[in-house]
């Protein structure tokens, strides 16, 4: 592990909260608590999950790299319209949907890479926890039972809107006002929903029903993290209305919620935001099913975690080849039994991007950097050079969770006949014969590459 320093010195993050950039002040010294919000499991994941768990994979691992202890949560919403919808059009059993639909979520998460939560809770579990808080809020006079269900005043909170960065005038001004009688205000939002015909329910004292879908992470990231937890996360959609519901809910009941959010930027199509409700998402597993599942992982290490990222057979082709690369390079350094300490500048210069509010692209240019002058120090035969640079690229690697392929695929016997005729023509001079086997290789689907150790080839 590296920089056992209170990373509360020097990590900076993007605070939405406060619209800036600020130091990152763990609640506990030496530890972090993170709560990000996980999927709502009736379809498939789409390239837009995938971002927002790669990027607080990364956040997490690198928090852990520096030595922090990390509890970090992420709920499973396995009771919402979406889910209810969805069974009823298909004739099937709400909770038969949702617990497939989240095995092939992990079954995702698996292929890209992200490490499972320290806690993955669902909100069936927590409906109890829920009756609470929202029978606490009516006794406070911030929520009220209506014809259809049980509804917050978020007018009770003095700086609602304060995620969206507007004003409570202004969100009033600008909500929509549809079928409301049931509603006080146009921007009050359900907590409990009365049950209709064939939907599954729960009992409370205002009648059967369901819990709100803004209500279940606020027990559950504060029950299994505490009041004023580190860090709230999630997409960039959910800064609001979710995550202000969620806040006004906390603050409202006298509890301290977050003390940062950070929320990601979308994926985009054609410079349209990436979403089921929309229609234009592509699923997860086939993008990695198609192409090297690392690619996105480095997709998203290229891109800074705030801005949009657009996802293209061109971009995840370009990925995938850079990944050969690395991996070539972790042959290379394998097969010349490179062995040092990280060189400390390198992995320092990767802590001071990383420190500036997760400039993963920084670091990224700085890998294949090192990658670059080891493999120049290789080349002219100095291998005390390249091992601490490669140590370095390795390490940066670890920290973000890129694995590299040192293994690689054998070389059948015959090409590497082949490779050593090219080097024994080299040494004659012969450049015609050196071009000409080298075209041969190259058609038979090997990438060639000169080093001071010979001609090397590995799979195209």
């Amino acid at each position: 592990m590296w920089g056992q320093v209170a990373l509360s010195v020097v990590l900076h993050l993007f605070d939405t909260a406060q619209g800036k950039v600020v130091p990152f002040e763990p609640r506990e010294p030496g530890k972090v608590s993170m709560y990000v919000c996980g999927p709502t499991v009736y379809g498939p994941p789409h390239l837009g999950h995938g971002r927002f768990s790669l990027v607080f994979d990364v956040l997490r691992r690198y928090l852990t790299w520096t030595g922090l202890e990390v509890n970090y949560v992420s709920n499973i919403t396995d009771i919402d319209d979406k889910i209810i919808n969805r069974a009823n059009d298909e004739g099937r059993e709400w909770s038969d949907i949702a617990q497939k639909c989240e095995q092939v979520w992990w079954k995702a998460m698996e292929a890209i890479g992200v490490d499972r939560p320290t806690s993955d809770p669902h909100a069936t579990a927590y409906v109890d926890q829920m009756v609470e808080l929202i029978a606490d809020l009516i006794a406070r006079d911030v929520a009220y039972v209506s014809d259809d269900g049980v509804y917050f005043t978020p007018t009770a909170v003095a700086d609602y809107g304060l995620l969206a960065r507007q004003s409570i005038e202004s969100l009033q001004a600008g909500a929509r006002v549809e079928v409301a009688d049931h509603k006080h205000s146009p921007i009050d939002f359900a907590l409990w929903k009365f049950t209709k015909p064939g939907e599954p329910s729960w009992p409370s004292p205002w009648g059967e029903g369901r819990p709100g879908w803004h209500t279940e992470c606020v027990v559950m990231s504060l029950d299994l993290l505490g009041e004023g937890f580190d860090i709230h996360g999630g997409g960039q959609d959910l800064a609001f209305p979710h995550h202000e519901n969620e806040r006004a809910q906390a603050l409202a009941s006298g509890r301290t919620f977050a003390r940062h959010w950070m929320h990601n930027g979308f994926v985009e199509v054609g410079g349209e935001k990436m979403s089921k409700s929309l229609g234009n998402f592509t699923n997860l597993l086939d993008l990695v099913e198609s192409t090297d599942p690392r690619a996105y992982r480095l997709l998203v290490l290229r891109s800074h975690y705030r801005t949009p990222l657009e996802v293209t057979r061109v971009t995840t082709d370009d990925a995938s080849a850079a990944l050969r690369r690395l991996d070539a390079f972790a042959r290379r350094a394998a097969n010349a039994g490179l062995a040092s300490e990280p060189d400390a500048a390198s992995v320092e210069a990767f802590r001071v991007a990383m420190d500036n509010d997760l400039d993963t692209p920084a670091a990224v240019a700085l890998l294949f950097g090192l990658v670059g002058q080891a493999n120049t120090a290789l080349d002219a035969g100095n291998s005390a050079t390249a091992a601490p640079l490669a140590a370095a690229a390795f390490e940066i690697c670890r920290a973000v969770g890129l694995v590299l392929n040192a293994g690689g695929e054998e070389v059948p016997a015959e090409i590497l006949d082949r490779a050593r005729a090219r080097d024994d023509a080299r040494a004659a001079k012969d450049w015609a014969a050196a071009d000409a086997i080298r075209d041969e290789l190259t058609e038979a689907g090997w990438l060639v590459e000169d080093t001071a150790d010979g001609t090397q080839v590995r799979p195209a």
